[in-house]
């Protein structure tokens, strides 16, 4: 099963990246498969436009398609994730994340805009068929920090938050996985219908 970190900053590097990356190690540890994806970095034409005939964009959709599960890391501003994210999800299919488990992250310059993950994030992911769509993880800007000599450093609150949502989303991988191991292959479906 795969895990697809997809980061909607129009920056790098920032904030919402690097919480995404740190999510990402977590996973790793855990044993989980994980694949980037960098919204900023596909064609913005492209993008835009809607496309379909761009390769880059529509390798970036199967990404998606393939994934079991997706980590989305966006800032907010001004009480929503970021247009370069929405851009992106706009282009998915009405059932882009059909039966797919997502953890959301977002960084802000303050707990001011918090409810935008469940009021703004979380209503599109679901009307994109998202089977799970777990608590989302929530960090201002003096929560996430970087420096030059330590790398990130993460206020203890938001660490255990990540640990606690990339544990979730590890345990419903696995459930998940177990679910679909139990279910008979089509073809005996097929042969009992009559």
């Amino acid at each position: 099963m795969t895990i697809l970190l997809l980061s909607g900053s129009p920056s790098s590097p920032s904030r919402s990246t690097r919480l995404l990356q740190y999510a990402g190690e977590k996973l790793n540890a855990l044993g989980q498969r994980t694949v980037s994806l960098h919204v900023r970095d596909l064609p913005a034409e492209a993008l835009m436009n809607a496309d379909f005939s761009d390769t880059e964009l529509n390798v970036a959709r199967l990404l998606v398609e393939r994934a079991d599960a997706l980590v989305i890391a966006t800032p907010i501003y001004k009480a929503a994730y970021s247009g370069l994210l929405k851009a992106f999800l706009d282009i998915l299919p009405q059932d882009g994340l059909s039966g797919k488990i997502v953890l959301p992250l977002a960084t802000a310059g303050s707990q001011s805009h918090m409810l935008a993950l469940d009021y703004a994030l979380r209503p599109v992911l679901t009307s994109l068929s998202a089977r799970h769509v777990l608590p989302g993880v929530y960090a201002t800007d003096a929560q996430v920090q970087w420096h030059e000599q330590q790398g990130l450093q993460l206020d203890a609150a938001i660490a255990q938050r990540v640990a606690d949502g990339v544990q979730l989303l590890a345990e419903s991988l696995s459930s998940l996985r177990h679910i679909q191991a139990s279910k008979p292959p089509v073809a005996e479906l097929m042969c009992c219908r009559a």
